[in-house]
């Protein structure tokens, strides 16, 4: 396959021109020639959970997220180095652990009816005060102050403790210090707390717009305003923010782009078909065996001076796991988790269920093997890497056999008490997860004699039924919130785990405890320096992996096909999107009529229903 890829990779890199672009609306030209206007269009393969930034846990929402809220700052979309957004610069004093921020004085809310005469205010320190305040409260749907302020900021345990109590302006760890100035005072420094600011929880939000509208609330500061969400959460239309402040390096007004519509539909194989008609942008999340079939069958558009499609191939900050309920039997029990990860077979899956369509499979720990500066590759896991064909055969058994003894050892198999009956529950969203359950299914009934029942819901249900451990096993997906082994290993902190089961568990929702684990993570995220806190949380990954409270599958990568006039669009691990540069090389053709174009912010009855995203913190 990577042989192929090098064929054809001059093709790919050749400026190419094409004018089956998105419908179009008003068109002018920017410095060095970037135009305004267009539509872009691209597909999901899962639904929209929800636009309320301390809710959003899935990858679907983030996208459409990043593009109507910011905060303090936001990643690069390049490289994901962390660069300014609302925080036009900050300082960290020495003892790392107090942070301040001077912000822009230039940003506006985006225009809604929740404002007087419907126009957005200018946003200031309190606005950040407030939404912080909301991130630390005690509700029903926060799912975002674990993973955030929660034993960082100094006071922000208490504020949410206090539950109905929590007076607004108290969050003691947060000061403003004037209108253009917020300071975030911290228990102890921490090595990524400049990446959790990135996150759309942390968002800035308006008071009136969550006073008027609740969780359903979709008002920021983002280049992009949420125009129309269908009904059924099908297609959703983003229009300009006209009042937005940014600009690019030449001076010109973002975004560039008239709207964004997004459209679900969970068949990547009529995704492509379309793609290839000129009504999407791009397709991502394409097996290689898909792009196999698809570029010699279109081999006269790469080849063409200059070609009409772009072809991107990455790995990604993304891991597919299986999740064990470890807080009831059988799967309490730690040599019954180790004899399912070894009975496994990883290789097979990638190969021949997958169609290659992963980086590579899970041999390792949850981190993937792309994490910068990470040793991924060198955490121990349940399966060698394959080598031959005969020392693969020979491995195989080997494992295989070490499953039935460690199943032995828990008193389970031949001769000994039957196993139950245990239950996967996985989410619709495509074909996929169905089949690669079926494999898993037949490799456990062949090496363990387990029965394993397969529940298809919807990604609502199973992310309920996965918070209150509603069966033994889930299928799951992390996507990296922030480019750190902390963010997967925090899927495994056990200090916030509830002791009742009748209480949600997140983002640690195998309730694995192990409290070394939890004292080298700690350490590990006060850590002064990048390659101090690594150290620590491998050790921390390697304890966790030995305990196997997860099945790792494999680590995802991302084969991207995009229309050669999208520019400014960039390819990164996080599939982080930010489409506030985006723009068409030329004047979009007009196709079918326009978009919702015209201003506000228009609510839906279903604006905010509830991974790929799988599951993204």
């Amino acid at each position: 396959m990577k042989k192929f890829l090098l064929v054809l990779s001059v093709a790919f890199l050749v400026n190419a021109c094409s004018n089956e672009t998105g419908t179009g609306t008003t068109q002018t030209n920017g410095k060095g020639g970037r135009i305004y206007g267009g539509t872009l269009r691209f597909n999901e393969t899962d639904k929209l959970q929800s636009l309320f930034p301390i809710t959003i846990t899935d990858a679907i929402s983030s996208h459409v997220a990043t593009q109507v809220y910011e905060g303090l700052v936001k990643f690069d979309p390049r490289t994901l180095q962390i660069i300014p957004s609302i925080a036009e610069k900050w300082d960290i004093d020495t003892a790392g652990t107090r942070y301040t921020f001077h912000l822009r004085k230039d940003v506006k809310f985006q225009d809604d009816a929740c404002f007087p005469d419907g126009k957005g205010r200018f946003v200031t320190a309190d606005d950040f005060k407030y939404s912080f305040e909301m991130l630390c409260r005690n509700s029903a749907n926060n799912a975002s102050f674990i993973s955030s302020f929660k034993g960082r900021v100094v006071g922000a345990d208490e504020f949410f403790n206090a539950g109905s109590n929590a007076k607004a302006g108290l969050l003691k760890g947060v000061t403003v210090v004037d209108a253009q100035t917020v300071q975030i005072n911290l228990i102890k420094p921490g090595i990524s707390f400049l990446s959790i600011l990135a996150n759309p929880s942390a968002s800035v939000v308006p008071h009136e717009a969550v006073e008027k509208y609740g969780d359903r609330m979709h008002v920021g500061t983002g280049p992009f305003i949420i125009s129309n969400i269908a009904n059924d959460t099908s297609t959703i239309v983003l229009v300009r923010n006209e009042n937005y402040y940014g600009t690019d390096t030449l001076g010109n007004k973002l975004p560039f782009l008239d709207s964004i519509r997004i459209s679900y539909l969970d068949n990547k194989t009529t995704e492509l078909d379309l793609f290839q008609q000129g009504q999407l942008d791009f397709v991502w999340g394409l097996s290689s065996e898909a792009v196999k079939t698809f570029v010699p069958q279109v081999i006269a558009d790469f080849e063409q001076k200059p070609p009409k499609f772009l072809l991107d191939h990455s790995s990604e900050f993304v891991t597919q796991m299986y999740i064990f309920n470890t807080t009831t039997a059988p799967f309490n029990d730690v040599k019954v988790r180790q004899a399912f990860s070894y009975a496994i077979d990883r290789n097979h899956i990638v190969d021949d269920v997958l169609a290659r369509e992963a980086y590579g499979p899970g041999i390792n720990g949850i981190c993937p093997p792309a994490l910068p500066g990470y040793k991924a590759s060198d955490i121990k896991g349940y399966e060698m890497v394959k080598e031959s064909e005969d020392s693969t055969k020979l491995q195989k058994e080997s494992e295989r056999a070490l499953a039935r003894k460690l199943f032995a050892e828990a008193g389970y198999g031949p001769g000994k008490k039957p196993f139950p009956n245990v239950k996967l529950i996985l989410n619709s969203g495509g074909s996929r997860n169905t089949q690669v359950a079926e494999e898993i299914q037949n490799q456990l009934r062949e090496v363990l004699n387990v029965n394993l029942e397969i529940a298809n819901v919807s990604f609502q249900q199973k992310l309920s039924d996965e918070r209150y451990g509603r069966a033994e096993i889930f299928r799951s997906a992390w996507v990296a919130d922030y480019p750190s082994a902390e963010s997967f290993l925090s899927l495994f902190y056990g200090a916030d785990v509830p002791d009742s089961i009748s209480q949600a568990s997140w983002p640690n929702t195998s309730r694995y405890k192990n409290p070394e684990f939890d004292k080298l993570y700690d350490e590990a995220r006060s850590a002064k320096t990048q390659p101090e806190a690594n150290k620590l949380f491998f050790q921390a990954e390697q304890l966790m992996m030995n305990d196997a409270p997860a099945l790792i599958l494999w680590y995802d990568e991302n084969y991207r096909l995009t229309q050669y006039h999208v520019k400014n669009f960039y390819t990164n691990p996080m599939r982080y999107l930010d489409f506030s540069q985006v723009y068409f090389k030329e004047e979009p053709a007009k196709s079918g009529g326009k978009d919702s174009t015209s201003g506000g912010n228009k609510k839906t009855s279903d604006a905010n229903t509830e991974e790929q995203k799988e599951e993204k913190h």
